[in-house]
């Protein structure tokens, strides 16, 4: 099999010749340095084999002003803007990739200020022109093609909104929410639609809805506001692309949703984190219906355990989650800077030694 055989058969719930391997998320910028220090290269995907490779829209050219909608900078260096409008600061005192990030309609009044408000320009034809021609290449390379769109409602909304604000209008100021989610769900289902056209494996969406101990908000309101809405993404790209994979990523425990999920045509669940629950649980309640992508966890064994901590996980993941395929294997997030270089080759090695289908 090659990588997009592999990876195909696996998100259908099947048996490919090994677990396909992921580092989607990749490395925060210290390790990217240490992964060039150790090994001269600059590509991790190729360096470790990962199956998979991103179909990106292009930088924007579109030039906005947004500074009217920020009213303080203080003790802030490195402000810029993103193409949402979000403000991006980072501490004087760190050389980590954290930022805070600073909402540019905090102080919204009306949902004439929502409206307003300008969104980024992705389905002008310069930003996704060299779809086609990227996809081909990448098939007949024999890689899978994921169309990441990851922050897909919720985060985005409350990045521009302010998490408060936002969760506030969810409550009190209904129109305002309304009226934000409805635009980006216009801009998503665009996004969604160019991905399917162009033939990509698997669209990625997501919002961290969760945390470590369950949801970050209520079923009720989840369902509410976001359940209809991410049905409607995945109901178009599926209208134009019935075998396309639908992936769907939430940080911490979502098992409250699981079944909404699958309902409205998730048929992939990330990061499965270990440290939230038991991915062996899950593949035995679900495994009929989801595959299951990441769970190994960058919270415990991959920063603070040994190497052979490290070997035992992969081993346990095969044996338990990966067990009669639909999986694909690889940490829940960033690899970040606490995490020992011997450590992520070890997790490599391992799955080289535990992933083979026999």
């Amino acid at each position: 099999m090659n990588s997009r055989e592999r990876l195909l058969t696996a998100m259908s719930r099947g048996i490919p010749d090994r677990v396909p391997r992921d580092l989607s998320w990749g490395f925060s910028p210290l390790f990217y340095e240490k992964f060039r220090e150790k090994t001269g290269r600059t590509d991790y995907l190729s360096y470790f084999e990962v199956d998979s490779r991103f179909l990106n829209f292009r930088q924007t050219e579109k030039k906005i002003d947004f500074s009217g909608y920020f009213y303080e900078r203080a003790e802030v260096v490195d402000f810029y803007t993103d193409e949402w409008g979000v403000g991006h600061t980072k501490s004087k005192n760190t050389e980590l990739h954290f930022e805070h990030m600073i909402a540019p309609l905090k102080y919204a009044k009306s949902v004439k200020d929502i409206m307003d408000f300008p969104l980024p320009d992705f389905i002008e034809d310069y930003r996704h022109a060299h779809f086609e021609e990227e996809v081909r290449k990448l098939h007949a390379q024999g890689l899978a093609v994921a169309g990441p769109l990851a922050q897909t409602l919720f985060e985005q909304a409350w990045l521009i909104r302010g998490f408060e604000d936002f969760m506030t209008d969810m409550l009190e100021n209904e129109d305002m929410a309304e009226c934000l989610l409805d635009r980006l769900l216009d801009l998503r289902i665009k996004m969604a639609e160019r991905y399917a056209v162009v033939g990509i494996d698997v669209l990625m969406l997501g919002d961290d809805i969760a945390m470590q101990s369950g949801m970050l908000i209520s079923p009720v309101q989840w369902r509410k506001w976001l359940k209809p809405r991410l049905a409607a993404i995945i109901s178009r790209a599926k209208a134009i692309n019935p075998d396309l994979h639908i992936f769907y990523h939430s940080d911490g425990n979502p098992q409250m949703i699981i079944d909404d999920l699958i309902e409205i045509g998730v048929n992939v669940l990330n990061p499965i984190q270990p440290e939230c629950f038991e991915p062996a649980e899950v593949k035995k309640k679900y495994g009929d219906r989801l595959a299951f992508w990441g769970a190994i966890g960058v919270q415990t064994n991959l920063p603070f355990g040994t190497s052979e901590d490290v070997r035992s996980e992969v081993k346990l993941r095969m044996e338990t989650i990966g067990r009669n395929g639909g999986f694909i294997i690889g940490p829940t997030h960033f690899i970040e800077p606490e995490v020992p270089w011997e450590n992520l080759v070890t997790m490599f090695d391992a799955i080289e030694e535990f992933g083979y289908y026999r």
